[in-house]
């Protein structure tokens, strides 16, 4: 017996030193993780785990040292060994992440399964919202499918190559083939070796030729990428670490991050190498790209203001050169997790690349229209041809030859990120000419200089223009969307009409023909009544002005700017469903909202007055306890516009 005990201790003890080892081994690289060297974390977790050695910290980090490689395959086996651990109270991005690594692998419906948890946890994590909304993506992205020819560019090496940017007849991107220089090192998070700025000339066909150090004064020893060139190549915009002037900076954690850096052309070579003024050494920016007119630079960063991992910005060039205050390009575009990699071209339409809207996995390349008023249009993954199950990015076309380039770690390529030319065979937003004339109801005259004015579904302005001198109107519009056309003309009632859009590229046809002004008002007379307007809609129990509202209000505004002297008593009544009191507050502050609204668009406020009058001026039996029906309390919920002068 004593033999037994003696041979358990010592079993014991050896199992204990063996396990102070992998925790000292775990240890050592989980300072190597803290300092972004994954690839060295990644060898020495892997050693431990192979000794069975389980630790849920230890699986998010090896998981982590994979997932932002972008080995995604890796990741998820070790994600999976976390999830297999049952960790109670599990982080939500991990559901996230170990979803999008199994998109990678083909396992959608578990990746599916894993977003649904995701949403329930993450509460108002948009990333889970958009998936629900969007839980059929992967038939959107089929249908957007199959319009790219996508070959090799030919310019790749063993190492990493991305970023592609037209200047002149040339393409210029970043590598890491440069192997040989004096002090060349790698990068400690990827195992790759910093890149630089290669160009090569573009020839027939925008084929690439051979590759060529791009410019010796914007190369150096640390990392150099992604550039922008103004339209007459004298300025180009390009990330980099943050070294300038042979000196390197580093943020709180000791950590040299990127920046945006400028340089101009003199004299054949590039010089006046300055970092832009918003950028800061403790956060990233990086991958500039410019608008058409050159009067907005979009770039990627973590700035403060953020809401995911990385956003897309923008900031105003002004006429000096000096620049704006960035500006977040906000919840339409920016998910909480990678917005990356944009390219503005000159149709304004924006593509970048997100692992936040959904995708085939890792980074996909996404579009959207920009739209005059600075919104954007709708958010649509380009497809599979551009986009795999590995990160997709640095998209890249020439709109007059519809060929370009992007770049992508997918499987069978010679890298560890290669450059790949494209040909687009056909658009992605089916787009339609919404197109008529403007004309007389009663004579047939033509129109021009007619107001017309383009709304969205929502009541969203999304264009204005006059019909020209042959009565004729134009308008861009997408496919199988709802819009609504108003003509408004002095002297004539205004008119709109509703049109939704075939699903198929070509022309929509609506002529629109005018009354002359029947309603001939007075003073007393309610305006209103010339419109139709008989309520101003407002939102359950409260006064803020409506999209609906608005729509109707500038037909009153229209109204006021064509008859400066004109002036209103503007009256909201309630039906009687309610208190007394609660009707006449109601009431008041929702015709004071009417009034405030009509002056921020213009309107003097001596030609305005208005007040609530409740449930005081029914006009039926609807009175307190009379049973009645939806309809006949509608009639009490009204709005009036008495004219009190002309």
């Amino acid at each position: 017996m004593k033999n037994n005990i003696l041979l358990y201790t010592i079993v014991i003890t050896a199992l204990s030193i063996h396990g102070y080892s992998q925790k000292g081994e775990v240890t050592v690289a989980d300072k190597k993780y803290d300092n972004y060297a994954y690839i060295d974390a990644i060898k020495t977790y892997e050693k431990v785990a192979e000794k069975k050695y389980k630790s849920a910290d230890m699986f998010k980090k090896l998981g982590n040292s994979y997932y932002f490689n972008a080995e995604l395959e890796k990741a998820a086996r070790w994600y999976g060994e976390l999830f297999a651990m049952n960790t109670i109270d599990l982080e939500p991005e991990y559901y996230f992440r170990y979803a999008q690594c199994l998109r990678s692998i083909g396992q959608n419906h578990k990746a599916n399964d894993l977003l649904e948890l995701f949403n329930q946890k993450s509460g108002n994590d948009s990333r889970g919202k958009i998936f629900m909304k969007n839980v059929n993506y992967l038939d959107a992205i089929k249908a957007n499918s199959g319009r790219y020819k996508i070959e090799d560019a030919g310019i790749n090496s063993i190492y990493s190559d991305y970023g592609t940017a037209f200047h002149a007849n040339e393409i210029v991107f970043a590598s890491a083939r440069d192997t040989g220089s004096v002090g060349q090192r790698k990068h400690k998070w990827t195992n790759q070796y910093f890149t630089n700025l290669y160009t090569a000339n573009l020839g027939e066909n925008r084929n690439p030729g051979n590759p060529l150090q791009f410019d010796t004064h914007i190369n150096s020893k640390f990392n150099e990428s992604t550039p922008a060139f103004t339209k007459d190549g004298k300025t180009m915009y390009f990330t980099r670490n943050n070294y300038l002037d042979g000196k390197k900076g580093k943020d709180a954690n000791k950590i040299t991050l990127i920046k945006i850096y400028k340089a101009t052309l003199e004299n054949d070579k590039w010089s006046n190498i300055t970092e832009l003024p918003f950028n800061n050494d403790n956060y990233s920016t990086a991958h500039p790209t410019l608008s058409p007119d050159e009067k907005t630079l979009y770039f990627v960063s973590d700035m403060p203001g953020t809401i995911g991992q990385s956003d897309l910005f923008k900031v105003i060039i002004h006429n000096d050169k000096s620049f704006g205050t960035p500006e977040n390009l906000g919840a339409v575009i920016n998910t909480e997790g990678r917005e990356t990699f944009p390219f503005v071209n000159d149709e304004n339409e924006i593509y970048f690349a997100s692992d936040g809207h959904p995708g085939l996995g890792g980074l996909d390349v996404f579009v959207a229209a920009i739209n005059p008023n600075g919104t954007f249009g709708e958010i649509q993954n380009v497809g599979a041809d551009i986009n795999s199950p590995k990160d997709d990015f640095a998209y890249l076309i020439d709109t007059k030859s519809r060929k370009g380039f992007f770049s992508s770690n997918r499987d069978g390529g010679l890298g560890y990120d290669d450059i790949y030319k494209f040909s687009e065979l056909k658009k992605i937003i089916c787009q339609q000419l919404l197109y008529g004339e403007i004309t007389d109801i009663a004579t047939k005259e033509f129109l021009p200089n007619t107001k017309i004015t383009l709304f969205d579904n929502h009541f969203n302005i999304v264009n204005t223009t006059l019909s020209d001198d042959k009565a004729n109107y134009f308008f861009p519009v997408e496919c199988g969307k709802t819009y609504y056309v108003r003509a408004q003309k002095p002297e004539y009632t205004a008119k709109e009409q509703k049109i939704t859009i075939a699903d198929e590229n070509g022309k929509t046809y609506v002529p629109i023909a005018l009354e002359d002004a029947k309603c001939k008002v007075t003073i007393g007379d309610d305006l209103g009544k010339c419109f139709n307007i008989k309520m101003i809609y407002f939102d359950l129990d409260k006064s803020n002005i409506r999209q609906e509202a608005a729509f109707d209000l500038e037909k009153i505004l229209d109204v006021l700017n064509q008859n400066p002297t004109m002036k209103l008593d503007i009256r909201s009544h309630t039906d009687s469903r309610q208190t007394f009191k609660y009707n006449e507050a109601l009431s008041d502050r929702r015709a004071k909202s009417t009034i405030n609204w009509l002056i921020k668009n213009g309107v003097h406020t001596s030609r305005l007055i208005g007040k609530g009058y409740g449930e005081t001026q029914l006009v039926n039996k609807c009175v307190d306890d009379l049973e009645c029906t939806e309809e006949e309390h509608q009639l009490n919920r009204r709005s009036e516009f008495i004219i009190t002068d002309l």
